[in-house]
């Protein structure tokens, strides 16, 4: 499904934020990416969401080199592959329910069927009742939630999740966790950058650790 074989990441002429990180990932898997703050957990996940190319090396999603993608497919790609970032990119000009049916217009997906799915996702991360309203009358957490709503609106095949739960509650992080563990439990490869020791115990039987650009597979919740 994933596989990384002796990937570099620097940026211009800095050291290597990744040094030879080499692993794979089996369909349906669920892992976690851990690491001090700048260590290389989100580089991690762009190179896998095919946001950044890797310095060296050779990075292949879906049995397919990333490098090697033509142009044409690279779209079909990318509708299989759902990354949210810490900073959820939302479209300020548009209300919450038309933000999350974007992914679901854009691959023309009949109306009615692209509504009953938006609002079915909303209601998914606790966003029942808020779809008409702007991004911007939403507190930072429920814009996460906003988010993750439109990431999981196409039913990916790959979700790759920066930092889910930073701006969030106990109880939202809780509800938010168990929906990936839903999407992850029908089949869906889930990673999952965070630096929170309890969530990683309790949800994960695989954790990445990302330490001084060097890369350690525990095979085993943290």
């Amino acid at each position: 499904m994933i596989e990384f074989q002796h990937v570099f990441k620097a940026y211009g002429r800095s050291q290597n934020i990744l040094s030879d990180i080499n692993f794979r990932i089996k369909p349906s898997e669920f892992v976690f990416v851990s690491g001090p703050s700048g260590a290389g957990k989100s580089t991690l996940l762009k190179l896998i969401a095919g946001l950044e190319p890797p310095s060296r090396g050779a990075i292949s999603v879906k049995g397919q080199r990333l490098d090697k993608i033509p142009a044409r497919a690279r779209p079909y790609l990318r509708r299989a592959v759902s990354t949210i970032l810490q900073d959820p990119h939302l479209l300020y000009d548009r209300n919450a329910i038309k933000n999350v049916m974007l992914p679901l217009t854009v691959i023309g997906l009949d109306h009615q069927q692209t509504l009953a799915r938006a609002r079915a996702a909303m209601q998914k991360v606790g966003l029942e009742g808020k779809e008409d309203l702007l991004p911007i009358e939403l507190s930072g957490g429920e814009q996460q939630r906003l988010a993750i709503a439109r990431a999981i609106v196409n039913r990916p095949s790959v979700l790759i999740v920066d930092e889910p739960t930073a701006n969030l509650d106990q109880q939202s992080a809780q509800r938010i966790m168990d929906v990936f563990r839903d999407f992850n439990r029908v089949g869906v490869t889930t990673l999952i950058a965070s630096h929170d020791k309890t969530l990683m115990a309790k949800y994960t039987s695989r954790t990445f650790h990302i330490e001084g650009g060097r890369f350690t597979d525990t095979g085993a919740s943290v």
